[in-house]
């Protein structure tokens, strides 16, 4: 029997790994990128993710997984960003830089545990390519609330369309582990 907790932690770990040595090499120097910077990013991955998924053929050669792993450490560092603000201080420390990163993504994993209880883990009835589907519709919307100046009238802000792009990552990174439809 699955355990998503303990599948969720092996996936953020990996991510979070990666997140960490690319800040020992590069530092914080995504500081710089605006929000709308960061949603066009993350646009991009999915939209490739998609866009192979339709045509079958893949001519860079990376798989599914190394998109869904930056399309979870951008949501995070946009997470942080929209903390920070442009004004905060550019060049983190890397503790600093970590205790962000672990700080957004348990708020996250909170968030999946309460929408895995109330929706019965239905996302692993679902396909990747519907879970794709999903992220592309959430950078949509998300896309409008910026272009909107971050205002809205009814819906949630930027920061849950973030945050459900960081949980179907993770539940893509998961179906992809179990060799399921991608």
């Amino acid at each position: 029997m699955p355990n998503t907790t303990e599948e969720f932690k092996k996936e953020i770990t990996r991510c979070r790994d990666i997140y960490e040595k690319k800040a020992k090499d590069y530092g914080t120097s995504w500081r710089v990128l605006r929000l709308p910077s960061l949603t066009d990013q993350i646009f991009i991955k999915a939209n490739r993710i998609r866009s192979i998924q339709e045509s079958g053929e893949n001519k860079v050669g990376d798989g599914y997984e190394s998109e869904f792993v930056a399309m979870v450490n951008y949501a995070v560092i946009a997470l942080i960003q929209q903390e920070l603000g442009p004004d905060g201080e550019q060049m983190l420390p890397l503790e600093k830089a970590l205790e962000l990163y672990d700080k957004h993504v348990t708020r996250a994993t909170s968030l999946m545990l309460d929408k895995n209880h109330d929706y019965g883990e239905a996302w692993r009835m679902m396909r990747v390519s519907s879970m794709v589907d999903l992220i592309l519709m959430k950078l949509r919307r998300i896309k409008q609330i910026e272009d909107n100046d971050g205002k809205t009238l009814i819906s949630e802000g930027v920061e849950g369309g973030y945050m459900d792009i960081i949980n179907y990552s993770l539940f893509c990174l998961i179906r992809l582990s179990e060799h399921t439809d991608a």
